[in-house]
């Protein structure tokens, strides 16, 4: 169902593989909303999904972009301006790497450059967006820019590497970046601590299967879908939000302030078969 919360705003969405990502449910509900925006993703990433198909769907332009490439940004940026016929009102970073994690190099045994390549790809980029968007005066005031982070970020997942910290990062300069672009331009910079997801990048982390049921077995509403996610990232685009700023807001159903469930006390009380 539609209420068109968010017509006559323009944004760019970030990190649309497949039908299963996340900003792909991000972009198909945006659009229900009565939003225009231009799709992104660095150009290996295009030819690996099919993101055209939903560029159709939504009558949207999809403009390449490296978000490591500060070239690449300000182009994405200038472009998307031109292309929506006005400043920027709402981003979406959805985007995530590890090196470590596809090697299966564990965390004691990080190799560094792998290290900061995804510490590029998955955090500084989120730094890269907004500074591109800061250096043009591409956003609007009252502008809305969301990443997608992870509970990782807070306690250990110990498969989940490397992408931890990059996670921590990412908070981090949402708080930081959402100080300065809330003092200067009234802008709001938020970050959403999903459920474990069943994407296309949340399945290749090793034991993913177990993170998803322990999660979804102690939250006391269950995981959140990325269907459920992409409405909630449409609410913080939207008006409704207008002082929301510098906020790690979960997303999981209650997983992150739980402790022991019943259901998980009745498994540890099981005898021993």
């Amino acid at each position: 169902m539609s209420h068109n919360i968010l017509k006559g705003k323009r944004g760019i969405i970030f990190g649309a593989l497949d039908n299963k990502s996340i900003a792909w449910k991000v972009a198909q509900q945006a659009h229900l909303e009565g939003a225009k925006f231009v799709l992104t993703n660095a150009p290996i990433a295009l030819r690996m999904g099919t993101i055209d198909q939903l560029a159709k769907e939504t009558n949207s332009k999809v403009i390449a972009a490296d978000a490591t490439n500060m070239d690449d940004l300000n182009n994405l940026f200038s472009e998307s301006v031109k292309e929506l016929g006005g400043k920027i009102d709402f981003v979406l970073h959805s985007i995530g790497m590890s090196v470590n994690v596809r090697k299966g190099n564990p965390y004691f045994a990080q190799n560094y450059d792998y290290t900061m390549k995804g510490f590029d790809v998955s955090a500084l980029s989120f730094h890269k967006v907004m500074q591109a968007a800061w250096n043009l005066d591409a956003m609007n005031e009252w502008g809305s820019i969301v990443g997608l982070s992870y509970i990782a970020a807070q306690r250990v997942f110990h498969t989940y590497n490397d992408m931890a910290d990059n996670k921590a990062v990412l908070e981090s300069i949402a708080r930081s970046f959402g100080y300065h672009y809330g003092v200067r331009k009234n802008v709001r910079v938020n970050t959403i601590s999903q459920s474990p997801t069943d994407t296309t990048a949340g399945s290749g982390v090793k034991g993913f299967d177990v993170f998803y049921k322990f999660s979804n077995d102690l939250a006391p509403l269950g995981n959140a879908s990325a269907d459920e996610c992409a409405a909630y990232t449409i609410s913080l685009f939207s008006d409704y939000t207008k002082k929301v700023t510098m906020q790690n807001l979960f997303h999981d159903g209650g997983f992150s302030f739980m402790g022991m469930s019943e259901e998980s006390m009745a498994n540890y009380m099981k005898p021993n078969s």
